[in-house]
């Protein structure tokens, strides 16, 4: 299945947050962005992201708000104590000033606070990727279903192109013919036949097309299999359309005829334009 190279994921869940975005890139690329407390995940998680993907710069933000993950209680026993120290302080001293509520709250021992799980809070943070990754994967996967189909109607324009000078390639050759024949006769040139036969055998050999013709027939037909692999196949449909552009080069360098060049510029446009698509394609 097609796959694209961009795409964006987020989940969320008791104070843990993933993100994680993909854009175009020659190679797999990943990147982690996670709070230290996280650092050991690191290795784990680039390996299973390789798994699922192979090619993009991917970049991946963990946020973490403890606050959501740990509870913080007054240690009623402790204030007690804490009430009786300074009713005896003021015992003595009348006149000491009595702290405020949050000096109070700030006092070692009046708080309680509830370590944190890591183990737990690890497998929260593995499962949130992989739920992540997943939610990526999938808009990957819908953006590929729309390149898939834009690239399929263009090789069909392309394989139109290809058919309507194959059609008229014998045309051409006769074309070429007649024209060199009428110039010889503006210029009222004694020619020897049999040295005008050679000369026209040695130009239509070197205008001949239907090599590269075959080849774009052929080039067309990778590119439809390609674009029906469940592989990644964005490289082999890069390498594919510089393979159609040389051809389409070539044909436009040795058409005579303007309908034929035509065609050969409109071939040139439809795999530009493929090839721009191409560029998104896993």
């Amino acid at each position: 299945m097609t796959q694209s190279m961009t795409g964006f994921a987020r989940c969320q869940t008791d104070g843990l947050t993933w993100e994680i975005r993909s854009v175009n890139q020659r190679y797999l690329e990943p990147s982690f962005k996670i709070p230290d407390v996280f650092r050991a995940l690191e290795s784990s998680l680039r390996q299973r992201l390789r798994r699922r993907l192979h090619r993009g710069k991917i970049d991946c933000l963990l946020r973490f708000d403890g606050d959501h993950i740990t509870s913080t209680k007054i240690n009623e026993e402790n204030l007690r104590e804490l009430r009786g120290l300074m009713e005896a302080v003021h015992r003595v001293v009348p006149d000491a000033s009595r702290p405020s509520a949050l000096d109070i709250v700030r006092w070692p021992g009046v708080l309680d606070q509830t370590p944190v799980d890591e183990a737990r809070l690890f497998e929260k943070a593995n499962g949130l990727f992989d739920e992540a990754l997943t939610g990526l994967i999938e808009m990957r996967r819908r953006e590929g279903h729309e390149l898939n189909q834009a690239i399929t109607v263009l090789i069909s324009n392309l394989a139109k192109e290809v058919t309507h000078i194959t059609a008229n390639v014998h045309t051409v050759s006769q074309h070429q013919s007649e024209r060199l024949r009428d110039r010889l006769a503006e210029a009222a040139v004694e020619a020897d036949p049999g040295r005008l036969e050679q000369e026209l055998v040695f130009l239509l050999q070197k205008s001949d097309i239907r090599e590269e013709l075959d080849r774009l027939h052929a080039h067309i037909e990778e590119v439809r299999t390609a674009l029906s692999s469940t592989e990644p196949s964005g490289r082999r449909l890069d390498f594919l359309m510089q393979e159609l552009n040389r051809e389409a080069n070539t044909i436009a360098s040795k058409c005579a005829s303007i309908d034929a060049s035509n065609h050969a510029v409109q071939m040139k446009v439809l795999i530009e334009q493929m090839r721009e698509q191409i560029q998104n394609i896993e």
